[in-house]
């Protein structure tokens, strides 16, 4: 099997060694050099043409903002941020200038407390062993250059008898950034409320929201066990944990769970529409946006037996097509369109 080249940039020797014995560990890895900081970096990024990156934030000479933009301009080429930010909004800035994905690492300096990261470090990791790096530097280019694909794929299925009272969006690499394009391209809200479960650990589901808050004309919160859904809100399910709609007279409630220990991925997508489905029945639309592994599956499945309809994002637009593909599998989405025109169908939907 083909190993997957990887590229460690970290200012720390302690991590770069540290990084580099738990990736030595995966059977699918190849570390083909190091760095210490991001002038080393890029020069090998070009040198060595890695399959992946784990990048630090935070290094002299050439920070990792910077690093990132130029890997992205000139050479696209995956980068998985490794950093302490937790609860910063920094990481979300690093998503949106193209990394896939983050893990967070302790703040305290080498300490062995940086071996906690390990687990999700391999998760990820093997999860990337299916990402096709080619596929992702043809996309970076088509949205570099604003050609991403217009078409928009329908399928068979039942009429539309229901506007939408709620949406629903499950989404993992990559979504981040894709949940701030679209959301930041509605001028006015639709009259629908909106619960994401977006794959993320503890501690950044509050940052991440205050961020969508900001460049929105939407109401953005971390979600909490008790809030009501209301129109004009987006809530935002807690990194590490389930979000579930539940009815009570004439309000949806929100509550959060904590998942059960053999759960790969939280927040559960497939938790958040089958809970949705059974609440709100044919007025429920849901989506399902770019991400690794097939969380929301069986969800849309949830939501077409219900008799609510899903939206799948296209593969040209997507950073992993995984989850999408997965959902477009069970037969259960009645429409695939890329990113760009995810809010006019939003609109078109909540019309009837």
């Amino acid at each position: 099997m083909k190993k997957i080249r990887v590229l460690v940039v970290d200012d720390s020797a302690f991590n770069r060694v540290s990084i580099g014995k738990m990736l030595e560990q995966i059977s699918e890895v190849e570390i083909v050099g190091y760095a210490a900081d991001g002038e080393a970096g890029l020069r090998k990024v070009f040198d060595l043409k890695p399959d992946l990156v784990t990048l630090d934030l935070e290094m002299p000479k050439m920070g990792g903002f910077s690093m990132l933009r130029l890997i992205m301009k000139s050479c696209p080429t995956p980068v998985l941020v490794i950093s302490s930010r937790s609860g910063d909004a920094d990481v979300f800035k690093a998503l949106e200038l193209g990394a896939i994905d983050f893990v967070a690492k302790p703040s305290r300096p080498i300490s062995s407390e940086f071996y906690s990261i390990q687990t999700d470090l391999e998760r990820k990791i093997r999860d990337f062993s299916s990402f096709e790096p080619d596929q992702f530097r043809l996309q970076n280019s088509l949205r570099g250059e604003g050609k991403i694909c217009s078409d928009v794929r329908v399928f068979a299925g039942s009429p539309v008898l229901h506007p939408p009272k709620a949406v629903v969006i499950g989404s993992s690499t990559g979504g981040p950034p894709a949940l701030h394009h679209f959301l930041s391209e509605f001028k006015t809200s639709p009259g629908v409320s909106f619960a994401v479960a977006q794959h993320m650990p503890p501690g950044f589901t509050r940052s991440f929201a205050d961020r969508l808050n900001d460049h929105s004309v939407f109401t953005v919160t971390e979600a909490a066990t008790g809030d009501c859904m209301r129109p004009g809100h987006v809530y935002i399910c807690p990194g590490g944990c389930n979000m579930l709609l539940r009815r009570f007279a004439d309000e949806v409630k929100i509550q959060i769970v904590t998942p059960d220990e053999s759960q790969i991925y939280t927040p559960s997508v497939d938790a958040l529409f089958k809970s949705a489905a059974s609440v709100y029945g044919a007025e429920l639309l849901g989506i399902v946006l770019t991400g690794m592994g097939n969380d929301g599956a069986a969800g849309v499945r949830d939501i077409k037996e219900a008799g609510g309809r899903v939206i799948a994002e296209a593969e040209d637009s997507c950073v992993v097509y995984g989850m999408p593909k997965e959902a477009i599998a069970t037969g259960c989405v009645s429409l695939v369109v890329p990113l760009s025109g995810l809010c006019e169908e939003i609109k078109r939907c909540c019309v009837g």
